[in-house]
């Protein structure tokens, strides 16, 4: 229902959760909120500068049974990984939103994590 009252498609969440543009820490413990640009104004060597609509989505990460990942250190991962539950590559999406305008950045996910993400995605 929210989808469809935003307009949204299944393969436009899809690609927000792919190829976000900024992620941060979700507002669930262990979620991971991602963001793409819509309605791009202004753009500098390819990349989105000025926009005025941001599409988001939250998820977590599930293992193959689709239980949530409770024990964060299972498997010896890295320790930073660990504690947003990454060990498969299946994902549960809580929700997405249009957000109009530009949001503030806040609680941003490290480059060395993000690059980690998305070999696993």
């Amino acid at each position: 229902m929210k989808m469809r009252y935003y307009g949204l498609s299944e393969q436009r969440v899809i690609r927000v959760i792919r190829a976000p543009f900024r992620c941060e820490e979700g507002v669930l413990e262990k979620a991971i909120a991602v963001m793409q640009p819509n309605k791009v104004i202004k753009t500098e060597r390819g990349r989105p500068v000025e926009w005025r609509e941001e599409i988001w989505a939250m998820y977590l990460l599930a293992d193959e049974r689709g239980d949530l990942k409770s024990d964060p250190l299972a498997g010896g991962r890295n320790t930073k990984l660990a504690n947003f539950g990454i060990s498969d590559k299946k994902i549960k999406i809580i929700t997405v939103w249009r957000y109009p305008g530009t949001s503030k950045e806040r609680d941003p996910i490290p480059a060395d994590i993000i690059q980690e993400l998305r070999s696993l995605l």
